[in-house]
């Protein structure tokens, strides 16, 4: 362990995290330097700073960087243009957050000549595998330490015996067993655990922060529309907005009209199944949006690839390959359909629910033919007797198999 001489953690400065510090600092005898990103999570940072001064860190070795562009513009939009769900329901609100962290470790560790990074994923989660793919993906030789697999901290009174002995501001809310576990940032917000455990029960309307109950959304829809360029939305009623700006516009219309609840049994990389409730308010509206503009831009080849090759993509995000090779290919395939993914959607958001009811494109980029689908005169651009001769031969295999079953 006396190799170690500096270490990046992955700060977020609560208990648990507060607990690595300073256990890496006896344990391993070496410098820690933090990271906090704020990813949109809704939280003051600046308390994560002054507890990394009073644990000792160096105010040189304290980073604590807003990340929000980066991460919807270089991670969620990419993840959106595939239409990306994990096991056909989850939008990877958390999944697609751990590379953009352990990116800024590995390159902090670089600038400041640190020889390990560290995070306070669990070892029975997901997160400490896409923490690490990403740690040696971006450097294979980085040391990586992950304490809860490695102290004998395994209890929440171990923990905090643990940091009442060396002086760890302990939240009152951390005293007893807290309730359910959170993470959150600009996409989504994700709870489970305790009182989510079990998958019969409902979950409890305390466990919801991110949107209001559908229930008593207001009674009288909203339309919206979105603007999209290149597969990328780019503006909300016709404002242009950055990244990060839309996603927080569309965050605010799903929080007033409850959209974006999700509760799920889904099976962890890891091998286990655990049941969690997600909130992605924004995320479900962008989703919606982006089929709903690809549906007049998008050649039905090229959509009916893209849906085959979404659930690879999705679980190459879900378990922590976002700078593999595999992903990186789908990514060029899928970033070139988008090319003329332009154009306007509106949407209706009413009670839970984020439906499409208009789109339209610059006759550029438009596939749909007002003129060849109408029952009404077409102009002779469709002849519907080439119909006849069109399914004869896609019947012609139907019709061999139906003679020899007959005859049989």
């Amino acid at each position: 362990m006396a190799d170690v001489n500096r270490v990046v953690l992955a700060y977020s400065g609560g208990l648990d995290t507060s607990v690595i510090l300073k256990w890496l600092e006896q344990t391993y005898g070496c410098e820690v330097v933090t990271f906090t990103a704020d990813l949109g999570q809704g939280e003051e940072l600046e308390p994560a700073r002054q507890k990394a001064l009073k644990a000792g860190v160096k105010p040189e070795h304290i980073f604590i960087e807003d990340v929000r562009e980066e991460f919807v513009k270089d991670y969620v939009f990419p993840m959106m243009r595939a239409n990306a769900l994990y096991e056909g329901l989850y939008l990877l609100g958390t999944s697609i957050a751990r590379p953009l962290i352990a990116k800024r470790q590995i390159e902090i560790a670089h600038q400041v000549g640190a020889d390990a990074v560290s995070h306070g994923a669990t070892g029975k989660g997901n997160d400490q595998v896409r923490f690490e793919l990403g740690y040696y993906g971006l450097d294979p030789d980085i040391r990586v330490i992950a304490p809860w697999r490695e102290w004998d901290l395994t209890s929440r009174t171990r923990l905090i015996a643990f940091a009442e002995e060396h002086g760890i501001d302990i939240p009152r809310d951390k005293r007893g067993e807290a309730p359910f576990s959170t993470d959150a940032n600009l996409l989504h917000t994700s709870s489970e655990g305790k009182v989510l455990e079990d998958p019969w029960e409902e979950t409890p309307d305390y466990v919801y922060s991110r949107t209001n109950d559908p229930e008593s959304a207001p009674d009288t829809p909203e339309y919206i529309t979105v603007e999209f360029e290149g597969g990328d939305a780019v503006g909300v009623n016709g404002e242009p907005l950055s990244p990060a700006a839309l996603l927080t516009k569309l965050n605010d219309y799903g929080r007033e009209h409850g959209i974006g609840r999700l509760d799920l049994v889904e099976n962890r990389f890891v091998g286990m199944k655990s049941r969690g409730m997600y909130e992605t308010p924004g995320g479900t509206i962008l989703l919606a949006a982006h089929r709903g503009i690809e549906q007049l831009t998008l050649d039905r080849g090229a959509a009916h690839l893209k849906d085959e090759l979404m659930p690879r993509y999705a679980e190459l995000i879900y378990n922590g390959f976002w700078f593999s090779p595999e992903r990186e290919m789908l990514q060029a395939a899928i970033d070139h359909s988008q090319t003329h993914v332009a154009g306007t959607v509106r949407l209706k958001l009413y009670k839970g629910r984020a439906d499409v009811v208009g789109r339209k494109t610059d006759r550029r980029f438009n596939l749909y033919s007002q003129e060849v689908v109408t029952f009404e005169e077409d102009k002779g651009r469709y002849d519907q007797r080439d119909a006849a001769g069109f399914i004869r031969l896609n019947a012609l295999r139907l019709r061999l198999l139906g003679e020899r079953n007959r005859d049989a």
